[in-house]
């Protein structure tokens, strides 16, 4: 029998400390404070951020946003895509690194695991022992936090479309609805099963931006690189040889940068998909030549073109602006001022209007025509707004309903408005209006329509 699926062992992370690694958790505790913190932050009477489906709202901070708005959330992709394609374009994959909820989680999922059950060595052991009532109590301590901090991720993903407050009252009042209830293990058990099992195979084979990373790619593109011309030949050698004359290169093969590779590659075979670009052989690598006496940076963040041509890191630097990265921050630059833009200039309040589909136009007292609208004004403020209601483009026309109109403060409102016209020298057809809902402290929106003349 065939089988079609690669055999993989586990991989077994080795902890690391230095420079990236120091860095790594300052994104780690960044962007989990933003995360979990930014739901419980109030604005006012209500949640700063929330993205309300029920009411169809979309309150982010002072910004309060509709249906309507979707194209400032497809601006807002657009340009998060841009922008992550000149990052790769300048840094590679440090994003993955740093900065990818996939890795966050792992480094925190690794984080519990190395604190219950050891390092990587104690984790390798444990898991080829037999069962026993130690290993047994590690493994259910570890499952136990690891499922409370999938449980706590979701609860926070949920309260980002139901107001948190209200959502920890049913928690503690065991009074969730059904959606909450399953958005809250969805979310969790896919941070349980990404961050606590899946982690590398997430990066290498279910992650798009692996795959197609390569076109964005250039030799001038920053990426963990291992100096062959100084590491070969490797080999192991005690401290008081000379290497040099021994014919070995400063690589000591030693291991440890596969060894603490989340994704288990070795980074002395080149640049492989794989490589997140997390700098860990870069921080381990420093350490042993430290210890052995040789300089810093057989590993290290450099490009293609800058390690066959031994650039410095000036060199490096003036080899950004190339054409690709250019283009990139043009197109990013555009789309950022137009977004912008667009949101500083919008009007706070929309308007739409459809016509009374029962009655298209009617003789109604006093020899006139008549034709009904159903006027829907949403005031996008956080105050009360009182709205002025005109006609205008026919001549003789006039409004017979209520000119003005209070609307609550992110709320919706539809006005049945009713237009009339002398039906003396009408003449017969459609005629092109505009309907006008203006407002003292927001500005004027006007609004296209027909009124119709029946022959």
């Amino acid at each position: 029998m065939v089988s079609l699926y690669q055999a993989q062992k586990k991989i077994y992370p080795r902890s690391v400390t230095g420079l990236f690694a120091k860095w790594r958790w300052f994104f780690v505790y960044a962007t989990q404070i933003f995360f979990y913190g930014l739901p419980w932050l109030q604005w006012g009477e209500r949640q700063a951020v929330l993205f309300d489906l029920d009411t169809r709202r979309f309150y982010i901070f002072g910004l309060v946003l509709y249906p309507q708005d979707v194209i400032y959330l497809s601006g807002i992709l657009i340009i998060s895509a841009m922008l992550l394609f000149l990052f790769t374009a300048v840094a590679g994959r440090q994003w993955c690194g740093y900065a990818c909820p996939q890795t966050v989680y792992t480094e925190i999922y690794l984080w519990i695991e190395k604190k219950i059950e050891g390092d990587r060595s104690a984790r390798m052991r444990l898991d080829a022992a037999p069962m026993s009532a130690a290993k047994f109590t590690r493994k259910a301590l570890k499952q136990l936090a690891w499922i409370a901090v999938g449980l706590w991720t979701g609860f926070t993903f949920v309260g980002y479309f139901t107001p948190i407050h209200e959502l920890a009252l049913h928690f503690v009042q065991w009074t969730l609805g059904p959606w909450e209830l399953f958005w809250i293990f969805f979310y969790g058990f896919a941070t349980y099963g990404n961050a606590g099992y899946m982690r590398e195979q997430v990066c290498k084979y279910m992650c798009p931006y692996a795959r197609f990373q390569s076109a964005m790619f250039d030799k001038d593109t920053l990426i963990v690189t291992y100096d062959t011309a100084r590491g070969e030949p490797r080999g192991a050698r005690s401290r008081k040889t000379d290497h040099r004359a021994a014919g070995l290169g400063d690589c000591v093969d030693c291991t440890l940068c596969v060894q603490v590779c989340p994704t288990g590659i070795d980074i002395r075979e080149g640049l492989q998909y794989e490589c997140i670009s997390c700098a860990a052989c870069i921080d381990v690598c420093n350490g042993v030549m430290d210890k052995v006496g040789y300089p810093r940076g057989l590993i290290r963040y450099s490009t293609e073109n800058a390690l066959a041509q031994g650039w410095s890191g000036r060199q490096i630097l003036r080899h950004v602006l190339r054409p690709r990265v250019l283009i990139y921050s043009g197109i990013l630059a555009a789309l950022t001022i137009a977004l912008f833009s667009s949101l500083i200039l919008r009007t706070p309040f929309k308007v739409d209007i459809v016509r009374d589909r029962a009655t298209l136009a009617r003789i109604v007292d006093g020899s006139k025509i008549e034709n009904v609208y159903r006027v829907q004004i949403m005031n996008a403020t956080e105050k009360p707004q009182t709205y002025q209601i005109s006609v205008s483009g026919l001549q003789g026309i006039q409004l017979v309903t209520e000119p003005r109109v209070t609307v609550a403060a992110a709320e919706g409102l539809w006005v049945p408005v009713r237009l009339q016209l002398p039906y003396e020298g009408a003449k017969p057809g459609s005629h092109e209006i505009h309907i006008d809902v203006k407002s003292e402290q927001t500005g004027q929106v006007s609004e296209k329509s027909v009124f119709i003349v029946p022959r």
